[in-house]
This record gives C-alpha cells, structure tokens and sequence, in this order.
C-alpha cells in the first residue's frame, strides 16, 4: 500500500503524536480526516498543513461509544473512503495503584480500550465489504511491559495488544491489516494531561517526556510503518528497546530495573 493518496482518518489529531502524524501524512499528498475533542485545536492543524483543502474535521469523544455508528459513515462521506483507521486518542497516568480510586481506571479504560475497539467495531463491517483495510494502533512501550505510576493505562495498552492480535489474524483472509506501534517517551502533553489518583490532571510535564523523542520524527518513523505494512514497531531511545527485550528474555531482571529507573 502506497502512503501516497490514500484517506487517513487519526484520532486524537489535535496533538502530540496524532498532529505531528496528520502533518506528516498531509505533505506526503494524502487525505486526512482529523478527529479529537477540540476542534478549535483540529482548525489549527488543518491550517498549519502545507495542503488544508486535504485535511476534513471531524470531531469526535472516544468515550462516547453509542454515536460511533452514525459518525462512521460521516467519515467515509468526507472523501468517500477511508484506507487507515489510525487509533491514537487516549489519555495516561501517573499514580500509585494503591492511591487511585477505581473512577479512574474505569475512564482510562473507557477511553483508551473501549473507545477504540468501539470504533474499531463500527468500520470493521466496511473494510471488511471492501476487502481491504487497516488498523494502526498508538499503543505504547508499556503495552508491553508495565512500569510504576502506569497500572491502569499499562492495562489499557496491553489490553488492546491483545485485541488487536487476534483482530488481525480474524481479518488476515479480508485482506484487513494491523499495525501496533509502541512509542516511548514522546515530547507531548502527554504527562500534563495525565490523571493522578483522585481523577484530576497532573498538569506538569515528566522529566522523561520532556527528554523524550520529538513527535516530529516519530510521526515519520510511523509514517514507515505504515507503509511497509509492519505489523509491530517499538519507537524509542535505547533504553525502552532494551527493556522489551529483558521482558522477552530476562523477566526478573527486568522488575528489579523497573524498580530503580525514573518513569517521569
């Protein structure tokens, strides 16, 4: 599949990871459906593209499942297809299990796992008519393994691991694609926008997401990605590469790590 002149739709467009990628894949001649919550801040990235007439808004609260349905074909009208589906709304967090009240893990999950299977749900049916499709999921490095601070945003993520992987052999004969992508510390807003244990935001950037890679070249490192049809990447420095790799191979010393390393 050709990055060129294909439809985009992104989820959680209006930032981060998600705006960096709908600049990315708009200079490359694509068609981008941008969604998110702000559509103030979505207007602003379609602007900010070299070609806004190839950009459409959509706006769109992944926590609420029920208007998916009517939203999907809403989509599709825009460009009259739609190629990938890129999964990167969401939100994360930073506090104790033992000092989070369970609101908390509801809404992360709410939002992170139930949000995107939801959507996922509702364009499934048209991929699968068109036999052709693709799924490519922001998870993070901690869908793959779980670090402190993370208990319930590491579940979401490895909850959708586990989705995704057996989406994609269910949909291998539909000639339907997934792709997860596990990026590390990422210099977003991730952090401030993060919850702390009672619910509210954390509203300060993490020394590890300040020092972390730019979106910029992430959102080409996906870009890649997509393109060759991956069917997992893990984006970042060399110590969460080689922590995947200790989780593989040499678990024990990798919770005695975990335990020593800063995660903000």
């Amino acid at each position: 599949m050709s990055r060129k002149n294909k439809t985009y739709w992104i989820t959680g467009a209006s930032s981060g990871i998600g705006k960096a990628l709908a600049l990315e894949l708009l200079s490359q001649g694509n068609k981008v459906i941008l969604s998110s919550r702000n559509e103030t801040e979505l207007n602003k990235v379609k602007q900010e593209s070299k070609y806004p007439n190839n950009a459409k808004i959509l706006p769109l609260d992944l926590a609420k499942h029920n208007k998916f349905k009517a939203i999907v074909p809403q989509a599709i009208a825009l460009f009259d297809e739609i190629d990938v589906l890129i999964h990167n709304g969401g939100i994360s967090q930073r506090s104790l299990a033992k000092d989070t009240i369970l609101e908390v893990d509801k809404r992360i999950m709410e939002v992170n796992y139930f949000g995107t299977i939801a959507l996922t749900k509702a364009i499934l049916p048209y991929f699968i008519e068109r036999k052709k499709g693709h799924f490519v999921v922001i998870t993070s490095v901690v869908g793959k393994i779980g670090t402190p601070l993370r208990s319930s945003y590491a579940a979401s993520k490895h909850a959708l691991h586990g989705f995704f992987d057996s989406l994609r052999a269910e949909v291998h004969n539909d000639n339907i694609k997934v792709t997860l992508i596990c990026p590390g510390f990422v210099q977003t807003n991730v952090s401030k926008n993060a919850l702390i244990g009672d619910g509210s935001t954390q509203n300060t950037m993490d020394k590890a997401t300040a020092n972390g890679l730019k979106p910029e070249i992430v959102a080409k490192k996906i870009s890649k990605a997509i393109d060759k049809q991956k069917e997992e990447i893990i984006i970042g420095g060399l110590k969460e590469k080689f922590s995947v790799l200790l989780k593989r191979f040499y678990p024990k010393l990798l919770s005695r790590l975990v335990r020593k390393i800063s995660v903000t």
